[in-house]
């Protein structure tokens, strides 16, 4: 080893060594404490809006309005954004819209907030019980159940990691302190949804039942931004009984929802998705970019010409499915396989918020249960440190608005990078001490 490389790798060393379990244990507290705190703080006041005069579950809200609309038979305008914005201040109490009079007027007052639908129709028949509450119920309701599925899919992919077995109690920390699960709380997303899809996947490749993981993947069209990069992987890697799985389930899906609804509804919905771009920016006031974390974000903040970073987010994506694709075909073990697939569908996708990084925690509970039980392992290092930051970087977000560096998205790619180089080492050499996860 040459004195260039020994440099960064003993930086490396020196990090891995400093982050024992005692400090990552001080850090989810102090991070756990203060997004949950805020998250008091903030939602702590009577009536539909926060402190800061934004709408509460305000994601949940868009969900909310669509099963109105589907109640009350307007399904042709599920996705006509003037009949859901009147649909909004319907559902928004009065005494809650006269708070725009003790508030500055801002972007974020009702009549200036657009709750456009992203989503597929069939989505809404997920929500239908909750309309028979006020929306603030069931927005509350909504996410307890959330956290609910979120603490069972953590559970399940635990229990499955021999080297995580001792540290439940650490293991349920960080999963509380993880970043994205605030953002899903206070916004009411459907990221667990996402994070259940993979769990399931993950539990039917464990099993050996490949057609049932692709049927959990399938699943994912209901954010059909995470069906880009799978299928290519898949296809790559010639995985024809997993390839077959998601076609079916993602064809099932969207066959049972032009039935349901029609084709009028599908038209407005394919086309809102053509355009979601324009959508995405006019909901979120041109600040979506410092919400996202994939290569699309990264580049378009890093790169001021379009045509050049939509070029530039093309290669990369097309060198990292490659890249994905020899992960999964190699004879690695599982988790190391499955963290490919699910590192490769998060940078691929070309709309995905910081909620969304929910998919993740599958693959950071097996890439850290990897390092626990190859402790010895040259590489181990990098990856603890990888783990580490790809674990708090989400919450660092906010700040690519002036550095135009969303720092997440090279660390995730760092990652993946790690996962082909880990997989050109023969298989008898990974896999003794962790027949649990092969």
């Amino acid at each position: 080893m040459t004195t260039q490389e020994a440099g960064p790798r003993s930086w490396v060393v020196s990090a891995s060594t400093w982050l024992t379990p005692r400090r990552i244990r001080a850090h989810a507290i102090v991070l756990a404490v203060c997004l949950w705190g805020v998250c008091a703080a903030d939602f702590l006041t009577p009536g539909s809006f926060d402190r800061a005069a934004n709408i509460k579950f305000q994601d949940f809200l868009s969900f909310y309005i669509s099963v109105r609309l589907i109640h009350q038979g307007r399904t042709a305008e599920l996705y006509d954004d003037q009949a859901r914005t009147a649909a909004m201040l319907a559902i928004v109490h009065p005494i809650d819209v006269a708070r725009e009079s003790v508030f500055p007027p801002t972007a974020h007052s009702p009549t200036n907030v657009r709750l456009p639908n992203l989503y597929g129709p069939q989505v809404a028949l997920l929500f239908v019980p909750l309309t028979y509450f006020p929306f603030l119920i069931a927005a509350q309701i909504w996410v307890v159940l959330n956290l609910l599925l979120y603490g069972f899919c953590v559970y399940v992919i635990w229990k499955s990691c021999p080297g995580l077995r001792l540290h439940g109690p650490l293991v349920a920390l960080c999963a509380l302190a993880f970043p994205p699960l605030f953002h899903v709380f206070v916004r009411g997303q459907t990221s667990v949804l996402v994070l259940a899809c993979f769990t399931a996947a993950f539990l039917a490749f464990r099993a050996d039942r490949s057609w049932l993981a692709g049927i959990a993947l399938g699943f994912l069209a209901f954010k059909p931004q995470f069906l880009v990069a799978i299928p290519l992987v898949l296809l790559l890697s010639h995985a024809w009984k997993t390839l077959g799985g998601v076609v079916v389930a993602a064809g099932a899906q969207l066959a049972f929802t032009r039935i349901y609804f029609g084709p009028a509804v599908m038209h407005a919905y394919f086309d809102t998705l053509w355009h979601v771009s324009r959508v995405i920016d006019a909901a979120e006031l041109n600040l979506a970019p410092i919400q996202m974390h994939s290569l699309r974000s990264f580049w378009t903040l890093l790169i001021p010409w379009p045509e050049v970073a939509l070029a530039l987010y093309v290669l990369s994506s097309v060198a990292l499915i490659a890249v994905a694709a020899v992960v999964w075909k190699s004879s690695a073990p599982l988790a190391l396989r499955f963290s490919a697939l699910t590192l490769a569908a998060v940078l691929f996708n070309p709309h995905l918020f910081v909620y969304d990084l929910l998919a993740l925690v599958p693959a950071l509970l097996l890439l850290a249960d990897w390092a626990l039980i190859h402790a010895e392992h040259p590489s181990t290092p990098a990856l603890r440190v990888l783990l580490y930051l790809a674990f708090v970087l989400p919450l660092l977000g906010p700040l690519s608005r002036w550095t135009h560096v969303q720092l997440s998205v090279p660390v995730f790619a760092a990652l993946l990078c790690f996962l082909w180089q880990t997989s050109k080492t023969p298989s008898h050499k990974l896999a003794s001490n962790e027949s649990a996860v092969v």
